[in-house]
């Protein structure tokens, strides 16, 4: 019987510790804070969203916001007139939308090729 209290115990303790430390867990697969803004229990977007891009010789394809969007496809009342690797451009008549893959990254150049250390010029 003595057992069986510390055996109970136990496994009561070893429970209480593995619901204290799942508290503290995130969803890996929620976005980024940048991305949507938490109202409530669902998320909402800003707007559209560039979440893939899909680029072979026989098809060009971006995923925005959950959609599949093939290049010259529309995406609501917008077409999709560019894709590159990194960023989509949608058309709505006179409007031009540029998503980013990464819109909080920023590429900048460092250094000239012409000065570049390791490379020499004849």
């Amino acid at each position: 019987m003595r057992h069986l209290r510390t055996l109970t115990a136990l496994i009561l303790g070893f429970c209480g510790a593995a619901a204290a430390g799942a508290q503290g867990m995130m969803d890996p697969t929620r976005p980024p804070g940048g991305m949507a803004a938490a109202a409530g229990d669902e998320l909402v977007s800003a707007g559209p969203v560039l979440q893939s891009v899909m680029l072979s010789p026989g098809r060009k394809v971006a995923m925005i916001s959950g959609e599949i969007v093939v290049l010259g496809g529309r995406y609501g009342s917008a077409r999709l007139v560019k894709l590159t690797e990194s960023e989509a451009v949608l058309k709505n008549g006179p409007e031009t939308t540029v998503l980013r893959l990464f819109p909080l990254v920023e590429k900048r150049v460092v250094g000239g090729a012409k000065n570049s250390p390791g490379k020499t010029t004849k």
